[in-house]
């Protein structure tokens, strides 16, 4: 693959490395460092004029740290005269905050940022010529960009894993832990050819349900939780419950980002699942030797095979559907 050239941000350099080694390239060198009053520094140790470059930082650990980390980088390139920045985001940070829905004291006005629209336009002004995601929290996030976004998704692995690890799967019923993921579980069931239930959930706050409402019959199957992401486990955790009340025999959940912050660990340990699987958009190699029931799925072809496509000019939305895993 000529003209091009990868590089790590320090969010994830595992995962970078087995996209390099996917497409036969070596990392970039760059080297990031602090200086005492805790700025980002970034240097871009090799000539990126007319090249095609990609840079891969996550929005996971020292969050803001490694955004600013990522704007720097694209920054630098774009002004040593690459042709091209993209910047491959596996889990994209802030995608929580996406709309204004928050009450403010008066209920008719509303003071919540869009925080997720300041990050487009952050990574936009640094210079990104493309950003390449995977299952965004709101697919509207990409509609906050001028520039393209391609959101991929973790369907096709997730699939193969449940095949390949769950011996009931074809006794299975997909779950949505809330009622926005309605239609992630739908397209899984679909493809899987089983059915399908969903949890409404009420909440006081965030981070703290108030009540859950089984919608389906999961009485004596398997039942797999799918979501985009798990943060503090609450969720996943009593619905996981609920469950096992209704009658389920297993209970698995499949996350696309692993954030498992605060209690996550400790709720996943205490909690009926017999599996929470992951993608590896976040690293999981600490909090796997606090939880054996942390496993994850490697999504690191499904990447390299989006840059190898957009580094080619061909279409990447094949990969919504098909991989070579």
């Amino acid at each position: 693959m000529p003209n091009i050239v990868l590089f790590s941000g320090s969010s994830h350099h595992d995962l970078s490395q087995r996209v390099a080694d996917r497409l036969g390239l070596e990392l970039g060198k760059v080297v990031t460092k602090k200086f005492s009053n805790q700025e980002t520094s970034v240097e871009i140790g090799e000539s990126v004029r007319g090249e095609d470059v990609y840079i891969i930082q996550s929005g996971c650990g020292e969050i803001n740290d490694n955004l600013m980390e990522l704007l720097i980088m694209i920054n630098a390139c774009k002004i040593a005269s690459s042709s091209r920045v993209t910047a491959v985001i596996p889990c994209f940070p802030y995608a929580r905050q996406d709309k204004k829905d928050k009450k403010g004291s008066v209920e008719r006005w509303s003071r919540a940022p869009i925080s997720a629209k300041l990050v487009a336009n952050m990574l936009s002004v640094a210079g990104a010529d493309h950003i390449i995601t995977m299952d965004l929290h709101a697919s509207q996030i990409q509609g906050f960009f001028d520039i393209p976004v391609d959101n991929l998704y973790a369907e096709p692995a997730v699939l193969q894993w449940i095949k390949e690890n769950i011996l009931e799967w074809r006794n299975c019923i997909i779950v949505s832990p809330d009622a926005g993921g309605a239609k992630r579980v739908t397209s899984i069931a679909d493809r899987l050819n089983v059915e399908f239930a969903l949890i409404h959930k009420e909440r006081k706050k965030a981070n703290e349900v108030d009540r859950m409402v089984l919608v389906g019959d999961v009485k004596d199957r398997v039942a797999i939780l799918v979501d985009d992401m798990a943060d503090t486990c609450g969720t996943i955790c009593h619905a996981a419950d609920k469950l096992i009340s209704a009658g389920a025999t297993k209970v698995y959940a499949i996350l696309t980002h692993g954030i498992f912050s605060g209690p996550a660990i400790s709720r996943i340990n205490n909690a009926p699942f017999e599996a929470v699987v992951v993608t590896n958009t976040i690293p999981q190699e600490e909090k796997m030797k606090h939880c054996p029931k942390i496993q994850f799925i490697d999504i690191s072809m499904i990447l390299a095979e989006a840059i190898r496509r957009t580094h080619n000019g061909e279409s990447v939305s094949y990969l919504f559907s098909h991989v070579p895993l």
